[in-house]
């Protein structure tokens, strides 16, 4: 049932401020009994940076690019933000698009992968909402996935470029490619697709990681030795999550002799605070520590082709475009909004 009436972009959110740093980490750990001293110590990573998460403000500039790229291209659609955990809260969202007349939705999460945390959530937070609001709430479609596409590749194989222009030509020769995403625990890999369903040990997700990696390197000048690591992780030690930590792994090459490493988020969309701190201060002070060069390649931000995926993905799910995609990954089990 399409077309769609209005746009809408699903983040995290992030505080803009001292004072909203453990009432937004409240709401991100709601429900999972976490210490009030762990949320505290998470807190220093936005203390550090004067209480202000960058996502916002990279929200903001990702809809400024988006709404100038749908003016350009003749897309007629309203542009809306929703937060999943801070302000401008996605039910408030919604209920301001309703008082507007919107009644079909067509959302881009800030997320580009399979796992419960990066597609399911969104998924469930968008019901909720609706439900908050009744019979009369508008409809939600979530686009699928974006991993492989163009717009998300290649912006990333640019800064990969950038990144390993700025070491010394003596580290480039044996630089180690890091590519880095956000870990999850093994069963909530596993719940999206695990080797049952044909996919690798890590699951989907590690699956979709690994062929991004591979995606950026085949566009290199040359084949770089290159891996995934992790990143972030927040469990209790008992719990498995996926390895290896990017710090581990920084130090184990350090160890056989590597000479530099560039570490790509490709696991990200923009630049917030988990690249700005578990890359841009611990790995980066890991590899200094080590005697290691070191540089972090950019995220997709707004690079202006990941801005005109969006404006792709719009006519995709609206006009029943191609679907581009460079990769031939099968579909998971979270894609449950996948067309």
């Amino acid at each position: 049932m399409r077309p769609y009436d209005a746009f809408l972009l699903i983040s995290f959110g992030g505080p803009e401020g001292e004072d909203e740093v453990i009432p937004f980490l409240e709401n991100v750990t709601r429900g999972r009994n976490i210490p009030r001293e762990r949320l505290a110590e998470v807190g220093e990573h936005y203390f550090r940076f004067g209480g202000v998460s960058p996502i916002n403000q990279q929200c903001r500039d990702l809809i400024t690019a988006i709404t100038a790229d749908f003016a350009e291209g003749g897309i007629d659609l309203p542009v809306y933000w929703g937060n999943r955990f801070w302000a401008p809260m996605l039910g408030d969202t919604l209920a301001r698009m309703r008082e507007d007349g919107v009644r079909r939705v067509l959302a881009v999460p800030t997320s580009a992968y399979c796992n419960w945390s990066s597609r399911t959530a969104y998924v469930e937070d968008i019901a909720r909402a609706r439900a908050a609001l009744g019979e009369d709430a508008p409809e939600v479609d979530l686009v699928r996935p974006f991993y492989d596409h163009p717009g998300f590749v290649e912006p990333l194989v640019e800064h990969t470029r950038a990144a390993l222009d700025a070491l010394p030509a003596d580290q480039r020769e044996g630089v180690r490619l890091l590519f880095s995403a956000h870990s999850i625990p093994t069963a909530m890999a596993e719940a999206a697709g695990g080797p049952e369903q044909g996919f690798g040990a890590q699951g989907v997700y590690g699956d979709q990681l690994a062929e991004v990696a591979r995606l950026v390197v085949d566009r290199l000048d040359r084949d770089y030795p290159h891996e995934v690591v992790y990143q972030s992780r927040s469990g209790p030690p008992s719990q498995p999550w996926l390895e290896p930590d990017v710090n581990d792994r920084i130090e184990e090459l350090a160890a056989e002799g590597v000479p530099a490493v560039v570490v790509v988020p490709h696991g990200f969309v923009s630049d917030h605070m988990e690249v700005k701190f578990d890359l841009d201060v611990e790995a980066r002070e890991t590899a200094e520590k080590l005697g290691l060069g070191y540089q972090r390649a950019l995220s997709p931000g707004t690079h202006p082709a990941f801005v005109s995926m969006v404006s792709d993905l719009v006519r995709e799910y609206s006009e029943g475009t191609e679907r581009r995609r460079l990769g031939a990954l099968p579909r998971c089990a979270e894609c449950t909004c996948d067309r």
